[in-house]
């Protein structure tokens, strides 16, 4: 089990008979599930994690966290000054870009430091629309993008004058090459399309997609923040791609850093304005220790994944085994072309905020695609997409294994997932 340090919001649900209540004397073996730890008055915490949550993100590497330290006492210098201490530190800025360059086998030139896959996605879609808009307004992408994807496109279409296209996408999620040939117009300047799903772990055919791309003329960006430390990943060529956005809490690196990959002489427009940094193509002095810990942990876990199959995929194969024989519940996630980690299912009768909560009582952290947004919870875009009943677009629960899995907590996942879900469906009844 993961020893994590976090701690409880200071609330908490408890499972009555019936479902999920407020705290009362009748929940009294709940408590025995918690322990009253923490910096905080009366938060409470299970005694016990599982977490199935690597999707969302990754605890930081020792090995990444030494790499940062100095940068965080020693190097402290402002990359762009020019007395020593500057120079210091733009030595090191230097050497991590060529480090980085290194594992994604590209020109250093070519690698942006950004704050993460978010801006990393904005840079690319804002900086090549507005670059290229006198050509034409036209992009496209999927309707199971990341929303760091779809929402720059929606802001876009309502804000400058763009037409996007959204691919629809089978039952597994994947779109067809067939359909991005029919799409692409003389007015197309972008295609972004995701490596893999975060959601439900699909992956797309992007080496077919960006080589369609190249055929017609058409710029490509795939958001591969879940590819990186999970799939084969032997350069960015791979992907066909001229932009390729990166995310280092994914693979064991630092939150707040990332970069994007751009395909020489590629200069898209800036979307942040201050001074020259990043080739004068991102403003903004450049974080330097979590970009330490950035080019660490790409170096670490990214040429052999640290999400390894022969771990991970037996784990999974057996979750999913089990899953799928559980009355009202079917499987989103395909079995074969996905994250080796990753397992998504639906489960009629429910919701997800009731179903992670249950899981959540139990020390079990998983995730949803649905958000919970003033009272009301809205059913994942991916689900919607996939064409799935209604009965069960509220209900997506997605349990995403690491290097820190085992077979242990599998099992204890078999043994309460049953009462979990029957739980969840009887107080949705109510």
């Amino acid at each position: 089990m993961l020893p994590l340090s976090g701690v409880y919001e200071p609330f908490v649900w408890f499972l009555g008979e019936s479902g999920l209540a407020g705290s009362t004397s009748n929940n009294s073996r709940i408590l025995k599930k918690f322990s009253l730890s923490g910096p905080g008055c009366g938060i409470l915490r299970p005694l016990k994690t599982v977490y199935f949550d690597y999707n969302a993100t990754t605890p930081l590497d020792p090995a990444v966290r030494e790499a940062m330290l100095p940068f965080l006492d020693a190097i402290w210098g402002n990359p762009s000054s020019v007395h020593h201490v500057g120079r210091e530190a733009r030595a090191r800025l230097d050497d991590f870009r060529d480090r980085t360059a290194t594992v994604l086998k590209c020109k250093p030139s070519e690698v942006i430091f950004t704050s993460g896959g978010t801006e990393s996605n904005n840079l690319a879609i804002f900086g090549v629309a507005r670059m290229l808009k006198a050509k034409g307004r036209h992009i496209i992408s999927s309707a199971v993008e990341h929303h760091a994807v779809l929402h720059c496109l929606d802001y876009l279409a309502k804000k400058e004058g763009f037409e996007v296209t959204l691919l629809p996408v089978n039952g597994e999620g994947r779109v067809a090459i067939a359909h991005l040939e029919k799409a692409i117009r003389p007015d197309t300047v972008l295609v972004s399309i995701m490596a893999a799903n975060n959601e439900i772990g699909t992956i797309q055919p992007v080496a077919e997609l960006g080589a369609v791309c190249r055929s017609r003329g058409v710029l490509f960006h795939t958001d591969a923040a879940q590819w990186f430390g999970k799939e084969l990943f032997t350069g960015v060529s791979q992907f066909n791609a001229d932009l390729v956005s990166v995310c280092a809490h994914k693979f064991h690196g630092p939150k707040g850093v990332g970069a994007l990959y751009i395909k020489s002489p590629l200069h898209p427009d800036s979307i942040l304005f201050g001074g020259g940094h990043e080739n004068e193509r991102r403003a903004g002095t450049e974080n330097l220790p979590a970009i330490a810990g950035f080019a660490k942990a790409l170096e670490l876990f990214v040429p052999t994944p640290v999400f390894e199959r022969a771990q991970l995929l037996p784990l999974t194969r057996r979750l999913e085994g089990f899953i799928e024989k559980l009355p009202g519940v079917a499987l989103v996630s395909s079995k074969e072309g996905r994250l080796n980690n990753t397992i998504a299912f639906v489960v009629g009768g429910a919701d997800s905020i009731t179903l992670l909560a249950g899981l959540d009582i139990e020390g079990i952290c998983a995730s949803s695609g649905s958000a919970c947004s003033a009272g009301s919870l809205e059913p994942s875009h991916v689900i919607s997409a996939l064409g799935v009943e209604a009965q069960f677009t509220n209900s997506l629960v997605r349990f995403s294994l690491g290097r820190d899995s085992s077979l242990e907590e599998v099992l204890f996942v078999e043994n309460v997932l049953p009462e979990i879900l029957r739980r969840a469906q009887l107080t949705d009844k109510y």
